[in-house]
């Protein structure tokens, strides 16, 4: 992530009254250096937690310059088109982003200095209390007052299995609110990490094969899975989910060879390449709540998207492949066709 600072002489609270503005792509690996402006579209404005009022983040498209072509890390203009067409529908969104603390030398906060491995057994750090089982809790109680006062959709957050490993969930909110939100958080714990001289990480598998890996739960529903009814219609679209199987898997993550080191179904996941659902399963690859089968409606949880996933990436194939692509126009936009 990156970011700049504009001074105006007016507060945009919102995206439309936000300026455009640029920036030089080629120093980014973005643009070619004879035609490095590349332009940044506001679409989202939330506020500052750091500078607070009446200073704003503003979260932004990037398009190419001279163009209104998307770049190519756009994804949310994917993701964008598929909220839109539908919108009737009502998508929701939950997410839930796993991640770990480490230290400026890159081991784990709190680990054993030299390499070595905390004493802890994995079933007491989940949700752990005490120095001897988490560590960070002041970065993550920071972080979560930070979300708060900017108003994003922030439900909670707890420690994870591994020792320095958190968790934050967004939502469930509806359409690109989730996503977007996501980033922004992703980016406030970004800056609130930095005060405290800690590096955050996404990566799937940050500690080796011996420990637990790191992912970004996506609970999906629409108005026809949460209305009377709606659990034939989950199982439905489980069915074209798991006809488009590696084809989500390739776009799940930043690198498909991480995030296939974190899906070794060990530590409550799913093998990489075989797709499985069930009721209260966390060793699948699509998880329902108990519940979900005695209501006859609800939502799905897709636990296979890798903690650094694009999650404007998933939504968009989350909705692509439950309900269909978008106009012929936009799918051309399309990064996961292949």
């Amino acid at each position: 992530m990156r970011c700049k600072d504009r001074i105006l002489t007016c507060v945009p609270y919102s995206a439309e009254a936000a300026p455009d503005w640029a920036f030089d792509g080629s120093s980014t690996g973005m643009a070619s250096t004879d035609n490095s402006d590349t332009k940044l579209k506001p679409v989202c404005v939330c506020k500052d937690p750091f500078r607070m009022e009446p200073h704003v983040l503003v979260l932004c498209d990037v398009y190419e310059g001279g163009s209104n072509k998307p770049a190519k890390t756009n994804n949310r203009h994917f993701c964008n088109a598929l909220c839109e067409k539908y919108r009737d529908e009502e998508p929701w969104f939950g997410l839930e982003q796993e991640y770990t603390m480490l230290d400026v030398d890159g081991w784990g906060l709190g680990w054993p200095k030299g390499g070595g491995f905390p004493a802890v057994k994995y079933q007491f750090s989940y949700c752990g209390v005490g120095a001897k089982y988490i560590a960070g809790r002041d970065i993550s109680e920071a972080h979560a007052r930070c979300c708060l006062y900017s108003g994003l959709d922030f439900e909670g957050t707890n420690a994870e299995v591994m020792h320095a490993c958190w968790e934050w969930q967004i939502g469930t909110s509806v359409g690109m609110k989730a996503p977007d939100d996501l980033w922004l958080s992703r980016f406030i714990m970004t800056r609130v990490a930095e005060d405290y001289g800690v590096d955050i990480t996404y990566h799937p598998k940050p500690m080796g094969m011996l420990h637990p890996g790191v992912g970004m739960h996506h609970n999906f529903s629409t108005k026809r899975m949460r209305s009377d009814g709606g659990y034939q219609f989950i199982e439905e679209c489980i069915k074209r989910l798991e006809a488009n199987h590696m084809k989500h898997m390739k776009n799940y993550g930043n690198d498909e060879a991480t995030n296939r080191m974190r899906l070794s179904g060990k530590f409550e996941t799913a093998p990489f390449e075989k797709f499985s659902w069930g009721i209260a399963n966390r060793k699948a690859s699509i998880r329902l709540q108990r519940n979900i089968k005695e209501k006859g409606k609800g939502f799905m949880e897709d636990r296979r998207p890798a903690g650094d996933c694009d999650p404007y990436l998933v939504c968009g194939m989350l909705l692509e492949t439950c309900l269909g692509g978008a106009s012929s126009s936009s799918s051309k936009s399309n990064p996961c066709k292949k």
